[in-house]
C-alpha cells in the first residue's frame, strides 16, 4: 500500500529574489515524512495572481494534500488568499469568524485593528480555519489545500495544527553508509542492489574532503527488516 501523497507551493517575489531563505519546505518535508505522507513536489511562484491560480489548481488536481506558504498577511502584495479563492472559483470576504479572532488579539495587544490588519479575516467561503497560536491571523484549508503564512514559526504552528486531521501512512525510514570512493566507482554495485529491492529507495550523494572524494549511500523505505537486510549487502560491498 503506498503513502499518500503531497506537494508544497511557496509564494513570494522574496523567495525567488534570493532576499529571503525559504526554510519551511525542509520542515514540512520532514513533518510529512514522520506522518507517512509523501512530499512529491515542491513549486515556487512569485506574487502574481494568475500563477498561483495555475499552481494551485495544477497541484491540488495531481496530488492529496497540498500545502502553501506565504502571501496571507496584511499588506497589498499579499494576494494568496484571493489567488486560492478564484482557483477553486469561490467567493471571499471578511469573515465573522476570523474578525472576532483577530479583533480580539489586537485588543489584548493595544494596536489598533485597522484596516490593514482586517484583510487577514479573508477567508473563501467554505474553507475552515488553521489555528494560529503565535499572532493568531488564521490560516484556513479549502478543500485539499491548506493555506499557511510563511513566517517560519508560524507556518511551523499551522502545520502542527493541520497534521493531525491528515490520514499519513508508514514513516519513511533510512540508513546511510559512507564510502571513500567517488560515485563512479560505486555506480554499478550500488544500481545492481537497487534492482534487487524495488521496494526500497536508494540513492548516492557525493562529497569532496581536503581533495579526496567520497559518497553517502542511502537506502529508505518503510520495511525496517528490509532496509537492514539491504544495508547488510551494502556494507559487504565496500568494507
Amino acid at each position: 500500500m503506498t503513502n499518500p501523497t503531497a506537494a508544497m507551493l511557496v509564494i513570494g517575489d522574496e523567495i525567488l529574489s534570493g532576499r529571503t531563505r525559504d526554510s519551511n519546505m525542509h520542515f514540512l518535508a520532514g513533518e510529512l515524512t514522520r506522518h507517512g505522507i509523501d512530499l512529491a513536489e515542491v513549486r515556487v511562484v512569485s506574487d502574481d495572481r494568475a500563477a498561483i491560480i495555475a499552481a494551485v489548481n495544477a497541484l491540488r488536481s495531481a496530488y492529496g494534500q497540498v500545502f502553501t506558504s506565504g502571501g496571507i498577511g496584511p499588506t497589498h502584495d499579499d494576494i494568496t488568499a484571493e489567488a486560492v479563492a478564484a482557483a477553486f472559483d469561490t467567493p471571499i470576504s471578511q469573515r465573522a469568524d476570523a474578525m472576532a479572532l483577530l479583533a480580539a488579539h489586537y485588543e489584548r495587544s493595544g494596536m489598533p485593528f485597522n484596516e490593514a490588519r482586517q484583510r487577514m479575516a479573508r477567508i473563501p467561503d467554505g474553507a475552515t480555519l488553521i489555528d494560529n497560536p503565535i499572532s493568531t491571523a488564521p490560516g484556513f484549508t479549502i478543500g485539499n489545500v491548506h493555506v499557511m503564512a510563511g513566517v517560519p514559526n508560524i507556518f511551523q504552528a499551522m502545520v502542527a495544527s493541520v497534521l493531525p486531521t491528515l490520514t499519513g501512512g508508514a514513516p519513511l525510514l533510512s540508513q546511510s553508509l559512507r564510502v571513500d570512493r567517488g560515485e563512479g566507482e560505486v555506480a554499478a554495485p550500488f544500481g545492481a542492489l537497487a534492482a534487487e529491492y524495488p521496494d526500497l529507495s536508494m540513492g548516492s550523494y557525493p562529497f569532496v574532503v581536503n581533495g579526496a572524494y567520497g559518497t553517502n549511500l542511502v537506502i529508505r523505505g518503510t520495511d525496517a527488516a528490509q532496509i537492514d537486510a539491504a544495508m547488510m549487502r551494502l556494507a559487504a560491498m565496500f568494507t
